[in-house]
């Protein structure tokens, strides 16, 4: 069960990178489109408000892949000198943080979001672009890496509480600066 939440959540997560990279890349080709456009004396303008929604839209989306790859950094002098349970138990205690953590961010936006949707708020820029527009999908980021960290944590927890240390660190652990390097 374990391992099937955990290649689940690595699967969808896959096709989340790639169309967050696609995203990105379209947006990159928006940006220099216009700058070829200034060099004519044309230009579509506030290329620069739309990449930064797109950053903050990747960003939120892209946190769960980076869970999921391992990604995230994290300070391991105690957890490198540890035994197997030891580290996974630091392991578990990460995972439940920042699954907290991502909670409370989520939570925190909703309001944020409802506000801009209440309000029909518009950003102070030349384009006026519907606040909720960019939003919604940025909430929606943080919502998925929350659902994400949480469905990793049970997941490890089950592998724990079955003695599958070995599975637990390749879904939860983190790399020392030696493997890194290697």
């Amino acid at each position: 069960m374990a391992e099937t939440i955990l290649s689940t959540l690595r699967s969808l997560n896959r096709w989340v990178a790639i169309t967050i990279g696609i995203g990105l890349l379209a947006c990159a080709g928006f940006v220099l489109l216009d700058i070829v456009l200034r060099q004519v004396g044309a230009s579509f303008g506030g290329t620069d408000e739309i990449s930064g929604y797109a950053m903050a839209i990747a960003t939120s989306w892209g946190m769960g892949y980076a869970l999921m790859e391992l990604g995230h950094v994290r300070i391991d002098i105690l957890r490198a000198r540890a035994g197997q349970r030891l580290r996974a138990a630091f392991d578990l205690f990460a995972m439940l943080v920042l699954s907290g953590t991502i909670t409370l961010i989520a939570m925190r936006a909703w309001p944020v979001v409802e506000r801009s949707l209440n309000n029909s708020s518009r950003a102070n820029t030349p384009l006026e672009t519907p606040l909720a527009l960019v939003q919604v999908p940025w909430f929606a980021g943080w919502v998925w890496f929350a659902f994400v960290a949480w469905a990793t944590f049970a997941a490890a927890l089950m592998l724990v509480a079955r003695g599958e240390f070995a599975k637990s660190e390749a879904a939860i652990g983190s790399f020392s600066e030696a493997e890194t390097l290697e």
